[in-house]
């Protein structure tokens, strides 16, 4: 009885956004009971489209692609601020394309493995911490780059180009603000070496091929140019043939979540009352509330629970993305990077954490400051 107590509890303090999630599924169902309408209120091509895009990802990963990338660019790096451009602008440009979990899952590891290599492990701690930033930051410019953007631009019906056009005057200065950051930062010389390059076998080869390939159509279908569950299919097929431990490494609870907030959504905004209450909780302050938000719950669910009270999406994605900073889980991404760090370097666990706070802090003041500067202007 006791181990399954602590299992409990262990499963409750590992995936908490989940379990609040189904909780308001749960009650919200009291006041309107399951029926056949629910299927209505789940958005099938984000949940397929989602599913897909981590089948290829984690193929793509398992391959090697990511960690040679990585060897390129990082061997021939002469101080550590040419190093922390590489490691940090890695995360910042790839989680455009290959969502900001995937670009921290496969390039914190090799940062903090780079940095104890070159003799640079005291700069750990900060690397790390800038590489979810610029993974975070990165995402906001593409559909793809995060879930709950992928989510959003569905949602919102806006064209791919309208959406980068939304979100490229935030990427740009958050670029500009990384680059401060490191260049203010201490540098040295380091004795860096160029690692071996991997070798990768023919049916690598292929495999890398043919990945590349269904993520080129997954692209194409969050622009709509592909139905989603022919991508679907096409990338199950792919990683059944290719490597079915893909499916082992699927974030399931991801998926649950979003399924459980749709159907609290579903059931609230048939509440005309409680409906109405929040609409005009959330009608013209949607990035503010956006930002409050994704703070203690996170963006993720802060974009599901509060897409089903207002319709101005642009204000919405601005905000749950600017919100993915400021507390370790603003965004979900943020606890991969703290995870890697914290078992690399356990005696740093409270100054991770400080500095994080800190640092996150200074990017949301500056990024909230410039939208509502910008927001002075169309005025």
């Amino acid at each position: 009885m006791k181990n399954i107590i602590l299992k409990i509890k262990h499963f409750i303090a590992a995936e908490a956004v989940l379990c609040i999630a189904f909780l308001l599924a749960v009650i919200s169902s009291f006041f309107n009971p399951p029926s056949m309408d629910y299927f209505g209120f789940i958005d099938f091509r984000v949940l397929g489209i989602l599913l897909g895009l981590m089948l290829v990802m984690d193929g793509l990963k398992r391959i090697g692609i990511f960690e040679e990338i990585c060897r390129l660019l990082t061997g021939f790096t002469r101080n550590t601020m040419q190093l922390s451009f590489v490691l940090v602008l890695l995360c910042f440009f790839s989680s455009m394309f290959i969502t900001n979990d995937v670009a921290l899952v496969t390039f914190v590891p090799l940062a903090i493995m780079t940095l104890r290599q070159s003799g640079n492990e005291d700069k750990t701690v900060i690397t790390v911490i800038m590489q979810t930033v610029a993974a975070n930051l990165g995402s906001m410019l593409m559909p793809s780059g995060n879930p709950q953007n992928l989510y959003l631009f569905d949602l919102s019906g806006m064209d791919p180009g309208s959406f980068v056009l939304l979100m490229l005057p935030y990427t740009a200065v958050s670029m500009i603000l990384i680059s401060v950051f490191i260049v203010l930062g201490k540098n040295r010389k380091i004795d860096n070496t160029v690692a071996a390059a991997v070798s990768f076998t023919g049916k690598q080869k292929v495999s890398a091929v043919l990945y590349a390939l269904i993520f080129t159509a997954g692209i194409l279908t969050v622009c709509r140019v592909i139905p989603w569950y022919i991508f679907l299919v096409l990338s199950c097929i792919c990683a059944f043939i290719l490597n079915k431990k893909s499916f082992l490494t699927v974030d399931y609870s991801l998926l649950a979540t979003f399924i459980c907030f749709f159907i609290f959504i579903g059931n609230i905004s048939s509440l005309d009352s409680v409906r109405q209450i929040l609409t005009d909780t959330v009608s013209g302050r949607e990035a503010l509330i956006g930002i409050i938000a994704s703070q203690f719950i996170s963006n993720v669910p802060a974009a599901l629970m509060l897409s089903g009270f207002t319709k101005n999406y642009e204000q919405l994605i601005i905000g749950v993305d600017l919100g993915g900073l400021g507390t370790l889980i603003a965004s979900m991404a943020s606890l991969i990077s703290y995870k890697a760090a914290a078992a690399a370097c356990p005696e740093k666990r409270r100054t991770y954490i400080l500095q994080f706070s800190a640092v996150n802090a200074a990017f949301l003041v500056i990024l909230y400051a410039f939208y509502l500067i910008l927001q002075s202007v169309k005025v």
